[in-house]
């Protein structure tokens, strides 16, 4: 009885060797959707305005994520979402410019909506 068994058990386990559908891509680990930079809206985009003084720009946007001490008249806000399988799914860039501590322009891109997408990393 145990060799018949056994014998089924082996030739259900050599058959699925050849199925295209592998149990162990049934379970996978749980992969964070992962948010690196500041997360800033076109609506806060909108309110910084030339003449601005460094600290009302730092209040609407929040801190610069990148502030290089060789580009002191720039203020770097980057921001990437990584998607499941490691690669961006989503990437902005907002930069602005300073001369002599107000601002002199603004470029780059920002989100439209108010909330970024996915934080909790749910699906």
């Amino acid at each position: 009885m145990f060799k018949k068994i056994s014998t089924l058990f082996i030739a259900a386990l050599l058959l699925a060797g050849c199925s295209s559908v592998h149990p162990m891509n049934w379970l996978t680990p749980h992969r964070m959707v992962i948010q690196q930079g500041n997360y800033v809206t076109q609506d806060a985009v909108s309110r910084v305005k030339p003449g601005m003084t460094r600290s009302q720009v730092r209040f609407l946007l929040g801190s610069p994520l990148l502030n290089d001490i060789f580009h002191a008249e720039r203020w770097d806000y980057p921001y990437q979402l990584e998607a499941r399988n490691g690669k961006p799914a989503e990437e902005k860039r907002l930069t602005v410019y300073f001369n002599q501590d107000t601002v002199s322009r603004v470029e780059g891109n920002a989100f439209d909506v108010a909330t970024p997408t996915n934080t909790s990393g749910q699906n």
